[in-house]
């Protein structure tokens, strides 16, 4: 219990310390809501003050000088912690949200930090929920739950004190109705059951991770008339997160759910029977009329005690969830970091080498590069060819840094790129990637993101030189277009184009072409290859390609088959030695010339 406690303890300092120069305006409204709390309780022991005086003078009801006094006494009591309820609430919010605030900032801040292969790992709708919907989570822990948590604590001393001032044995029997709840709480908490929270989250993320990937393939849904069924992951994570909410909610909460709701809202039930066996021993000592005054009081104040309970059964609830969202966001707060190197070395050139590189997946047994070296001199073409998961893409991503070697050395311009400075990096590399994805805004600001400053004239320019002439010519408002609203929207090929175009203006020295033409329909495809020629002068490229027609007139190429170099040379040397290439390049050459033919008997 002591280690839960601490545990509790450093995930709210974890909380807090994400509030920074907030900090003290939660602890503000904390204060304050412990002492709305307490005025809360002032009008109750008024109500007692007027039925004693009351009764004490019945039925001349004139004598009860002071009821009056009374009744304003509660109303301005009543008042006064309505208010500062009021501005204890105000304190925690403003605290919550900026805390919510800090944490999506110092999460994208550290996620800005994060190797570009770390996103390729986790989803995006998965790091979303993670951080963006944790974070929010987190508000309502700061916003109420504590000021409830602090605000009942300070209710409960105040109610126990009060339970026993007037007569101690009508007091227990309301406390009774806290013993039962609080049971029923931890049986609903503790345990084993503490874990069960946690479980349906991991459901939830899973649900929300399989849910971005099936709306994505969307489209195969429809062209195959599949249904969800078919997407198998994105089933059982709905029903994995159906099963373990119904079995929370069911098996869990129902019974000690009830039986705490049952008897917190009936406390009086237990007071009467105590009530009744008092009442002989009130009569025969002259004091009834404050023996009905007391039970009046009980009677009226057993309902403090639900209110009490039910706030602490949230609060308790509020911090379960916090804890479980701290959790998610501590997840994406351990995404690896990139190592800056503290005195960075800036590339003399843009030679590229691999020097005995290896690298293995976080996770994975066997290693998806091993002992790798081969270089790309400036102004060379050099295709990485080769099987499937042989470690060509895993290569290319070495280059600008997207994982670091596990061991070896990756060289730009004769520096290692771990001692370079990683912005200096990115402006000596350009990507096309086989799916290159276009931002929801203009094709002028799509390609002008690969250099801000750029002119129009430019971005014209590298628009013309990648082949986008008829691409901007059927658009209905030309370069200025939205792409993906109102209907308009680009091929595949087409997308790969005005990516070329991003990639001519950056104008970097290096160049990595990752199965750029994999979408390309033999229009695209021969407009693209056209662009790579401008897209290459001058610079190095490396190139990754499946359709070996592509990589013919490259200077070198590299053969890579279970993430080691087995070939390297020329095409003609490659196809002369009859080794993997050489097989690969007939089998491709087949399947190129393959058609379908029909015949039809002649009778």
């Amino acid at each position: 219990m002591a280690e839960k406690e601490r545990k509790k303890q450093s995930e709210l300092s974890v909380l807090l310390g994400y509030a920074g120069k907030h900090r003290g305006l939660t602890f503000l409204g904390l204060g304050l809501s412990a002492i709305a709390m307490l005025l809360g309780m002032v009008p109750y022991i008024c109500a007692w003050l007027v039925v004693r005086d009351l009764v004490a003078v019945a039925p001349n009801w004139s004598e009860a000088s002071d009821v009056g006094l009374y009744g304003w006494m509660a109303f301005g009591f009543a008042v006064a912690g309505i208010l500062v309820y009021f501005f204890a609430l105000m304190c925690t919010h403003l605290a919550a949200f900026r805390t919510a605030s800090n944490i999506r900032k110092q999460g994208m801040a550290h996620l800005m930090s994060a190797p570009l292969g770390y996103f390729d790992n986790n989803a995006s709708g998965l790091i979303r929920n993670r951080l963006d919907g944790a974070s929010a989570e987190t508000e309502t822990l700061l916003a109420h739950n504590l000021a409830d948590i602090v605000g009942t604590i300070a209710m409960f001393v105040g109610t126990v004190a009060l339970m026993f001032v007037f007569d101690w044995r009508m007091g227990a029997a309301c406390l009774v109705t806290v013993v039962i709840s609080v049971a029923s709480l931890a049986l609903m908490m503790t345990g084993k059951n503490a874990n069960l929270l946690k479980e349906y989250q991991e459901a939830q993320d899973r649900m929300s991770k399989a849910g971005t990937e099936y709306v994505r393939g969307i489209p195969v849904v429809k062209v195959f008339q599949q249904t969800v069924d078919s997407f198998k992951a994105f089933k059982e994570a709905i029903d994995d997160y159906s099963t373990k909410a119904g079995y929370y909610q069911g098996a869990v909460c129902r019974i000690p759910q009830s039986v705490n709701l049952t008897f917190t809202e009936g406390a009086f039930v237990f007071l009467v029977p105590v009530a009744l066996f008092l009442a002989p021993e009130a009569l025969a000592s002259g004091d009834f009329a404050g023996f009905l005054t007391n039970f009046a009081f009980y009677a009226v104040f057993s309902a403090v005690i639900s209110t009490a309970l039910a706030r602490i059964m949230f609060a308790v609830s509020g911090m379960m969830l916090a804890s479980s969202a701290l959790g998610r966001i501590g997840e994406v707060m351990a995404a690896p970091v990139l190592d800056i190197a503290a005195d960075p070395v800036a590339p003399q050139g843009n030679r590229v080498e691999f020097k005995n590189v290896s690298f293995t997946y976080e996770g994975a047994v066997v290693p998806a590069l091993k002992d790798v070296s081969f270089a790309a001199e400036p102004g060379q073409t050099v295709a990485l060819v080769g099987p499937s998961g042989g470690g060509k893409t895993t290569a290319a991503s070495l280059i600008p840094r997207f994982w670091d070697a596990s061991s070896g050395v990756v060289e730009v311009g004769g520096v290692d790129v771990r001692a370079m400075d990683p912005h200096v990096l990115m402006d000596q590399v350009a990507f096309v990637f086989q799916n290159s994805r276009l931002f929801k805004t203009s094709i002028l600001e799509n390609v002008r993101a690969a250099r801000p400053d750029a002119a129009l004239e430019e971005v014209e320019a590298a628009l013309d030189a990648a082949q986008c002439g008829d691409i901007i010519a059927k658009l209905p408002e030309g370069i200025n277009t939205i792409i993906g609203t109102e209907g308009t929207y680009l091929s595949g090929g087409e997308q790969q184009r005005i990516a070329l175009a991003r990639a001519i203006l950056k104008d970097a020295p290096i160049v990595v072409l990752d199965e750029a033409t994999a979408f390309a329909d033999p229009e695209n495809e021969a407009l693209i290859q056209q662009a790579f020629a401008t897209l290459a002068k001058g610079r190095t490229v490396i190139m990754i390609a499946h359709r070996l027609s592509t990589v013919v007139g490259a200077d070198k190429i590299v053969v890579l088959d279970s993430g080691a170099v087995v070939e390297e040379g020329t095409h003609g040397q490659l196809a002369a030695a009859g080794g993997l290439y050489a097989r690969m390049w007939e089998d491709y050459n087949k399947a190129a010339t393959w058609r379908i033919s029909s015949e039809r008997e002649v009778a």
